[in-house]
């Protein structure tokens, strides 16, 4: 056993992937290409294409909104604003004609109204926009949310995990910008990604098949089926795909639940948000299960 430094937990050493192993990553990519799992280049290029026409947009609207309010022309020429993605997209686990969550993150200056308002406005004036609706008070994702950092600028280069953005924002940014960070700090926390996207593919897929797909009827959603797969990935860090996703079915067969499931040690931020943490609240939140009598 080892311990791999930036996440939780000891790990078992597997061998290098031998030619065995490619032909069996092969044919579990082969096994998938049926269901349109996987996504053709013409398709993903033309995915970064619309991000890139958003991104210009994103940019011009907040410039825009920046002279409005009379800023100094050396902020407004800096000022930035960026689109991010997230969920299955940002995974790399999309399926064909899924759509893109992104998330638009502004300045201080940019009220969320402007966001419902102007940018509303902004979009619908493009020819390729077909469909536009605005849900200000949404509580789930939805296909852009919006949140504004306490910054005069939005560098290119802004890391949204780092915990320090957090401070004094609304509750509602916070929520949106939850989905971004989660992802990211999934994928910073995996060993090999191409292992760990090809595995979560498959899971997914299985999970489909067989109806077990909705949060919403009570099954696990796409970031648990994420955390799970990539806390296999941590387990065996040198395994490949068709591995990964028999070792996923043997750990949480056997898992010793409702221990949780860690990537990393958690960890105090001091800010005072609301949250959940899993070694404590399974104390005081006991899971409960509801029959239904149909007799």
């Amino acid at each position: 056993l080892y311990c791999w430094g930036r996440a939780y937990g000891c790990y078992s050493q597997l061998p290098l992937a031998s030619e065995t192993d490619c032909l069996l990553t092969q044919k579990l990519m082969e096994t998938l290409k049926p269901y349109g799992v996987l996504e053709e280049e013409e398709e993903l290029q033309r995915r970064i294409l619309i991000l890139g026409k958003l991104n210009k947009l994103v940019k011009e609207w907040i410039r825009e909104i920046s002279e409005s309010k009379n800023l100094p022309q050396s902020v407004i020429e800096n000022v930035g604003g960026k689109i991010f993605t997230f969920g299955s997209y940002r995974l790399g686990v999309h399926t064909k004609g899924a759509d893109i969550d992104a998330l638009c993150v502004a300045p201080r200056h940019v009220d969320r109204s402007d966001f419902f308002t102007s940018f509303y406005d902004k979009l619908k004036s493009q020819e390729e926009v077909k469909v536009l609706r605005t849900v200000e008070e949404a509580f789930v994702p939805i296909d852009i949310l919006f949140a504004r950092l306490a910054l005069q600028t939005i560098p290119e280069d802004l890391d949204l995990r780092d915990d320090s953005l957090l401070k004094n924002l609304d509750i509602r940014c916070i929520r949106s910008l939850n989905g971004c960070r989660v992802t990211d700090e999934i994928l910073h926390l995996v060993p090999n990604i191409d292992n760990f996207r090809l595995s979560l593919r498959a899971i997914k897929l299985w999970a489909k098949q067989h109806n077990i797909y909705s949060n919403i009827l009570g099954f696990l959603g796409g970031v648990s089926r994420a955390m799970l797969v990539a806390r296999t990935c941590q387990l065996y860090p040198s395994a490949i795909a068709p591995t990964l996703v028999h070792k996923f079915f043997l750990v949480f067969s056997k898992w010793e639940w409702p221990n949780p499931v860690l990537l990393k040690q958690p960890e105090e931020c001091n800010l005072n948000l609301p949250g959940c943490d899993p070694r404590v609240s399974v104390l005081f939140f006991p899971l409960q299960i509801h029959t239904v009598n149909n007799k």
